[in-house]
This record gives C-alpha cells, structure tokens and sequence, in this order.
C-alpha cells in the first residue's frame, strides 16, 4: 500500500457525522448527546449509531449518568481518538499543501 496522504485518511473519521462528533469533542473536550445532536443536525439514533462506532474504535469514551431521574450520555476523545484525529488532519493538510507543511498547526 502506498504511504500517499490520499491512502492515509482513516475512513471511520471521514464520513462527515464522524467527523463532526471528532471535531467538536477535539474543540470542546467534552459533549452531551444533546449538545451533539444540536450542533450536528442528527436525529438520536444517527448520532447513537456514529458514537457507538466511535467507542467500538476507542476513539471516543462514553460515560452514561443519569441526572434528576433523566438519563445524560457524555462523550469524550480518548488519546488514540485524539492521535487518529491527529494523523487524520496531518494527512488531510499534506493532500492541500504538501509534505513541507509545517506539523505545529495542526491540533
């Protein structure tokens, strides 16, 4: 396999609520599923379906309480989420400007 940005991109972050979920939790640290589903447009069971691929990856943790009687799930990105994450926008800016782009931008 050739070790081209394009062959780089990790398929389970690329698909657009993936990486919508990744992108938020990487800005805000942490989300509600309320939080989520608001921010991205998802309808609950899309949103479910994208975190439980996520967890199943150990890219993100999910931590389920409940709070005043009603049930509260919250999401957070593990380092291998945070390193895939990584590796993933790496692979993303060396496609846009090549593989002398400078490595201290990314997040």
């Amino acid at each position: 396999m050739s070790d081209a940005p394009l062959n780089r991109i990790n398929d389970l972050i690329h698909g657009k609520a993936r990486l919508g979920i990744m992108s938020l939790l990487m800005t805000y640290k942490e989300g509600d599923f309320n939080f989520l589903k608001q921010k991205l447009s998802l309808s609950d069971g899309n949103l479910g379906a994208h975190i439980r691929k996520l967890e199943e990856a150990d890219y993100i943790e999910v931590e389920k309480t409940f709070e005043k009687r009603k049930p509260k799930t919250v999401c957070s990105v593990t380092e291998t989420g945070k390193e895939a994450y990584r590796q993933y926008v790496h692979a993303l800016e060396e496609m846009l400007y090549g593989e002398e782009h400078d490595d201290d931008d990314s997040p």
